[in-house]
């Protein structure tokens, strides 16, 4: 007889940490953020590009909103980091918590087990962060998800194209009858047909789905360039996408605005 050993779930993760959402659907409540290590994308805009590789170790917030992080060594066991969002969990204080990464589908068979003991344990939402791009695994998770943030990489912003995963994974949500918004950066580089082709990607699936425009916040660092558009620009796409869907907001990263992680 065969004596199997079980095999212990961890994940690899950069933070986790309590603060204001600054973007989207949420931006202004309070969440517990588990910033996930990995990406698979490498979007020209992206201002997390620390989290493309997995770090050998991560960083823990002790205290709610107070920053003094614990270092923790990757990969970390599922059983920790439900004792570390329970220590964060204050009764009252947060609307949600918020899988944003990297790319967290890349943490699928993690995620699978942990999220529904979190939920258990702290009776709170769960929202995903996504550059909606893995529909396959976004779909073995949706029953322990309430909300989902869908980032649309248009190709001349991004230098990624997933038009076809984009449809899965919107349709998929909708499906669910998950609140889900599409959030898409934007800059001055951003070409109207394609707006105008997401805008209506995402009217097939319902034009109730909410839109919301970004302008990207300048990268000084990258070797190429990353300018915002002009108010011209975001002024007249916003025009363009309403001839398709309902709700089309411009908003933008609004945490680095109050100096936030």
């Amino acid at each position: 007889m065969t004596n199997k050993t079980a095999i212990t779930p961890n994940a690899r993760l950069i933070e986790v940490f309590s603060a204001i959402q600054g973007e989207g659907l949420n931006v202004g409540t309070r969440q517990i953020f588990i910033r996930f290590a990995l990406c698979d994308l490498r979007c020209h805009f992206c201002d997390s590009s620390h989290t493309w590789d997995a770090p050998d170790n991560c960083r823990i917030e002790r205290s709610p909103g107070l920053r003094d992080f614990e270092i923790y060594s990757n990969p970390v066991p599922l059983s920790m980091l439900v004792e570390w969002i329970e220590r964060q969990n204050v009764p009252g204080l947060h609307d949600s918590i918020s899988l944003t990464g990297g790319e967290p589908l890349l943490h699928t068979p993690f995620l699978i087990q942990f999220l529904p003991k979190v939920r258990l344990v702290t009776g709170l939402p769960i929202y995903l962060e996504s550059g909606g791009h893995r529909p396959e695994q976004l779909a073995m998770i949706l029953p322990y998800l309430d909300s989902v943030g869908m980032d649309f990489k248009l190709p001349s912003t991004s230098g990624e194209s997933h038009w076809q995963e984009h449809e899965k994974f919107i349709q998929l949500c909708y499906n669910a009858h998950l609140e889900v918004f599409v959030k898409i950066i934007v800059s001055q580089k951003t070409d109207p047909i394609e707006l105008e082709r997401s805008a209506l990607l995402v009217a097939a699936v319902s034009p109730e789905i909410p839109v919301f425009l970004q302008p990207v916040t300048p990268i000084e660092s990258s070797p190429t360039p990353v300018l915002a558009p002009s108010p011209h620009q975001v002024l007249n796409w916003q025009a363009l996408m309403k001839q398709f869907v309902k709700h089309v907001r411009v908003v933008p990263q609004t945490h680095k605005m109050l100096n936030q992680l």
